[in-house]
C-alpha cells in the first residue's frame, strides 16, 4: 500500500528574506559583514567616531546597492538601447 504525501508547491520559488530574494540575500549579508569588519578596523586603528561612520556607511551603502541591483531581476542581463545592424550579405573570402 503506497502512502500519499502532500507536495510542497513553493520549491521552485527563490528564497526570500526581508525583501531580498535569491542571491541578493547573500549580497546583503556580505555588505553587513564587510561593514562590521571595516568599522571595527577603523575604530581600533584610527578613531571610534570615524569607525562608527564607516560602519554605518558601509552597511547602508551596501544594502542600497544590493536593493538597486535586485530591481534588475535575479539574473544579470545586459540591455542594449542602441540600434544594432547586422549585415549578413557581405561575402567572406575563404582561405
Amino acid at each position: 500500500m503506497a502512502r500519499k504525501f502532500a507536495v510542497y508547491k513553493g520549491l521552485q520559488k527563490p528564497l526570500a528574506f526581508k525583501g531580498f530574494k535569491g542571491k541578493f540575500i547573500y549580497w546583503g549579508l556580505a555588505s553587513l559583514l564587510t561593514g562590521l569588519v571595516a568599522g571595527a578596523l577603523v575604530m581600533s586603528l584610527i578613531n571610534m567616531w570615524l569607525g562608527a561612520f564607516v560602519l554605518i556607511g558601509c552597511i547602508v551603502g551596501g544594502l542600497l546597492y544590493t536593493a538597486s541591483r535586485q530591481k534588475g531581476g535575479l539574473h544579470a542581463k545586459s540591455r542594449n538601447i542602441n540600434i544594432l545592424i547586422l549585415n549578413h550579405y557581405v561575402r567572406k573570402k575563404l582561405v
